[in-house]
């Protein structure tokens, strides 16, 4: 090793020690614009692994480029959130174990000095011949300037056409008249144990080919909340953050976009947003610079076992609404707290993220038909699809009351403020309701489908319930669920 970077290029080592890095994220790619790929011919052609991935290189190489940025003279260190410069973390929560290594690694090759100019250095690929190329949120957010540093070495300005931070992706547009080699996107579904070929630009070291397989699919690293990254076991590093997955096609599968990694080096554990997620996502920001989702009003979480007991239901089937939103278009449908949702436009939904997904990428305006289990029975509601508003906010005005205890359950509670259920007090740490996560400042609005207003509303609807488990409604702040506790039966 030493006697390598001995022997090194002296820009690589001034750039691997000035930090010359981007860290990793997720990726976008792809918009569909109608124009043929340059090499669509070739590139249905598979290549055989075992004679090794040099025509594939060969072939793939002029699409992938370098996203170099600069942002503006600030002072100090880059701020979080935007401000002073861009937040590099996107999405992540501060219990993840992405975290760390966005926190570590994160900023974009800043030069300490204070108010001077910095930039940074990420991956990133071409996908149409006019020169739309894709890379990631993180890597273009706040820059003042957008350089793209092709194969041959040459330089061009670009310009961002539009960002979408849910899912860390952003569509750029090379500034040339130019007919441009690009990358094309696989139709196909991506299987694990599939052939992967990573091309990016690791420690600012340009045109690094990797090589792997899937390891798995559906992963949700709690970047955002459409998270379904296909995990890859190509070597990714700090820069390969936008770069292109290719299948043995030369096909783009997915984008390169984090590692988990104790260290900030690659340990074979890296994510990619899957291509169909991609070009979803592209073709709205090429139309419309900004990206457009369904969205169906509701708030939803997992069928647990606990929760499918307590409802008599099979457990792990679609997902259960714990609210419903104010002039949304689920509460315009007629849908109820506690409804399971199966089923979106015939689509089975597995879980509450697929739900989520699912409704994202349906038209606004659109109807379609909702399978769901109320009340045991089975029933389909049909509903328009709205627009994803930006946000909505909720409030309630506090009241005084005294507190009253249900021991059983290591509780104690009081009327809500609103008057709306019963606000819990107190929780024994070591007690069933502290274990099923309850909390003080929460509110069980509902004990087993009844509203409650009081301690004897809540033991007259545990008594009622003559189940092992008795699902709760709980509200946390301005966001609801449900809770299934144990209860003991007389």
């Amino acid at each position: 090793m030493t006697q390598l970077f001995t022997k090194a290029n002296p820009r690589i080592l001034s750039a691997l020690a000035a930090g010359l890095m981007m860290a990793t994220a997720l990726t976008v790619t792809a918009t569909t614009v109608q124009v043929m790929p340059v090499q669509a011919e070739i590139q249905q052609q598979a290549i055989d692994p075992s004679r090794g991935f040099a025509d594939l290189v060969d072939r793939v190489m002029p699409s992938v480029i370098s996203v170099e940025v600069k942002f503006a003279n600030v002072a100090g260190d880059f701020a979080q959130d935007g401000e002073g410069g861009p937040e590099m973390s996107p999405g992540i929560p501060e219990n993840s174990p992405f975290r760390d290594f966005f926190d570590k690694f994160g900023k974009n090759m800043p030069d300490q000095r204070q108010g001077m100019p910095r930039g940074g250095v990420g991956s990133g690929f071409i996908i149409s011949a006019d020169g739309y190329a894709v890379t990631n949120n993180h890597v273009v957010q706040g820059a003042d300037e957008v350089t793209v540093k092709l194969r041959d070495g040459r330089e061009l300005k670009a310009k961002v056409i539009g960002t979408d931070p849910k899912t860390d992706l952003a569509l750029i547009k090379i500034d040339s008249n130019e007919t441009f080699q690009f990358a094309s996107f696989s139709d196909k579904e991506p299987r694990v144990g599939d052939w992967v070929m990573a091309v990016g630009n690791p420690f600012g070291l340009s045109s690094t080919v990797t090589t792997g397989i899937i390891s798995a699919s559906g992963r949700d690293i709690g970047a955002g909340p459409y998270d379904d990254f296909l995990q890859i076991d190509a070597s990714i590093n700090k820069g390969n953050s936008g770069g292109p997955a290719f299948d043995l096609e030369g096909k783009v599968i997915g984008i390169n976009t984090a590692i988990y990694s104790p260290s900030g080096g690659s340990v074979g554990i890296g994510f990619a947003i899957p291509a169909s997620t991609a070009e979803t996502v592209l073709q709205s920001l090429k139309e419309n610079g900004a990206v457009t989702r369904g969205w169906l009003g509701v708030q939803i979480q997992p069928v647990t076992d606990d929760i499918a007991e307590s409802l008599g239901v099979a457990a792990g089937e679609g997902a259960i609404i714990s609210d419903v939103t104010e002039d949304s278009p689920a509460l315009k449908a007629g849908f109820k707290t506690g409804d399971i949702i199966l089923k979106l436009d015939g689509k089975d939904i597995s879980d509450s993220r697929d739900l989520a997904r699912k409704v994202a990428v349906v038209e606004p305006g659109t109807s379609v038909p909702v399978e769901i289990i109320r009340d045991g029975k089975a029933e389909t509601v049909t509903v328009e699809i709205g627009k994803m508003p930006g946000s909505k906010e909720m409030a309630a005005a506090p009241r005084q009351s005294e507190p009253a205890t249900l021991a059983d359950l290591g509780l104690k509670v009081m009327p809500a403020d609103d008057g709306a259920g019963v606000k819990v007090t107190d929780v024994d740490p070591n007690g069933i309701a502290a274990a099923q996560g309850l909390r003080p400042g929460d509110v069980i609005v509902e004990v087993g489908g009844k509203q409650v207003h009081g301690m004897n509303d809540v033991k007259d609807a545990l008594k009622a319930s003559g189940k092992k488990r008795v699902l709760l409604l709980v509200r946390s702040g301005d966001s609801q669920r449900f809770v299934a506790l144990p209860v003991e039966q007389g």
